[in-house]
């Protein structure tokens, strides 16, 4: 019987040219993404009941079932798209994880456009470009480099559940977990970018490409995630 499912041809078996060709894909499509949040962003910030869904969600165990909820869809989106070939489950997969980005974000958003004046537009936009330039640079270090970075799977994975561990600490019992968690967070969605560039050729079959960018999108938005609220914290 004929194979139904045959198998990928990964990154790593491509030619220096068709390697190229695939990376331009992938970083197209997460470009695209960022413009599709920004899209889904402006949309939710016009609803007055989305808003204030999303405000009276950010107070202790409330803010730890919204949190829950992301990631249960969030991976059920990097799931669906990793288990299947077809590109329009692919493009739904990451639409729907882009739209819970942009929904968890709605709060912090909100503050800084709408309650924080001309200065939040200028604290937003500085913290877009430092996000940008950040992530332009780690992934051009490891595209340029081609430095392998897997190394850092463990580290990164500690890393992160001990950051849950604080989260879910700080939203129990009331403590801010201040700038110095956001700078530790910011530097573990740096390591992820890394890894997860460095991982391209390894993880994904030369049609990959979204479920690719995908990877790489939600380690862009943890970034600008943290990078905006060490920038909120200095007003």
């Amino acid at each position: 019987m004929e194979n139904q499912f045959p198998e990928k041809i990964m990154v790593n078996s491509l030619s220096e040219v068709d390697r190229i060709a695939f990376y331009k894909k992938t970083y197209s499509h997460v470009a695209a993404g960022v413009l599709v949040f920004v899209l889904f962003e402006y949309l939710l910030l016009q609803s007055e009941t989305v808003v204030e869904f999303m405000l009276s969600m950010t107070q202790g165990y409330k803010w730890l079932l919204m949190l829950g909820g992301f990631m249960l869809a969030t991976n059920y989106a990097e799931g669906m798209a990793m288990r299947t070939t077809d590109k329009n489950k692919q493009y739904l997969a990451y639409g729907i994880y882009i739209f819970f980005e942009a929904l968890i974000f709605v709060p912090m958003l909100y503050i800084v456009t709408e309650l924080m004046g001309p200065a939040g537009s200028d604290l937003l936009y500085q913290a877009s470009i430092v996000t940008l330039a950040l992530f332009t640079g780690l992934s051009a270090t490891v595209l340029m480099t081609k430095t392998d970075f897997s190394f850092l799977k463990t580290g990164l994975t500690i890393g992160f559940f001990i950051a849950i561990g604080l989260i879910i600490a700080g939203s129990l019992f009331g403590f801010d977990l201040g700038l110095w968690f956001s700078v530790g967070m910011c530097l573990l969605a740096g390591g992820s970018i890394l890894y997860q560039t460095s991982n391209l050729v390894k993880t994904y079959g030369v049609e990959d490409y979204i479920p690719a960018a995908l990877g790489l999108f939600a380690s862009l938005m943890l970034l600008f995630w943290y990078i905006l609220r060490i920038f909120m914290s200095r007003d």
